[in-house]
């Protein structure tokens, strides 16, 4: 007759805690691969719709969530500033109430254009390329661009 092999209970729980140990590990990886995983279009690092030349009143300030930068629409054309203060990272928001943006974390400041009003910020906030096509404004998040100072060429007809 053939004996029955039986499992005793350290081999099965050693069993039971190697595959959940497997598993768990299995699940990190594969939340780290999407982690790393290429942004698509649309996102931010790609091209993002901003809106409508016409939503962009003269002399205004409008915050695109989905791409994390300003639309500032002058007199003379539009610029897409980066939300990212140039001192040290933070995100700048414009405050209405001072006609500029105002670093929280460190107090630099900025105008309309992004230039350094004040604040130990070292340089202008970065920009991206801005496209108008049949009146919608597109951004290009993909390549910020570090600037020494504003220039008119800068700004992109509307």
């Amino acid at each position: 007759m053939s004996e029955k092999k039986t499992m005793s209970r350290r081999n099965f729980l050693g069993i039971a805690w190697g595959g959940s140990i497997a598993l768990v590990f299995g699940q990190a990886a594969v939340a780290l691969l999407k982690f790393i995983e290429p942004v698509s279009a649309g996102g931010f690092g790609g091209s993002i719709y901003a809106g409508k030349v016409e939503e962009f009143a003269i002399n205004s300030i409008n915050r695109i969530l989905a791409g994390r930068f300003f639309i500032s629409r002058t007199e003379d054309g539009i610029i897409a500033m980066w939300q990212k203060c140039t001192h040290l990272g933070c995100a700048v928001p414009w405050v209405e109430e001072e006609g500029q943006f105002h670093c929280p974390c460190h107090g630099s400041l900025y105008n309309e254009v992004g230039e350094v009003t004040g604040g130990p910020a070292p340089r202008p906030l970065d920009t991206f390329p801005v496209t108008i096509k049949s009146g919608e404004v597109w951004v290009d998040t993909s390549q910020p661009t570090e600037r020494s100072g504003f220039d008119p060429s800068q700004l992109t007809d509307a």
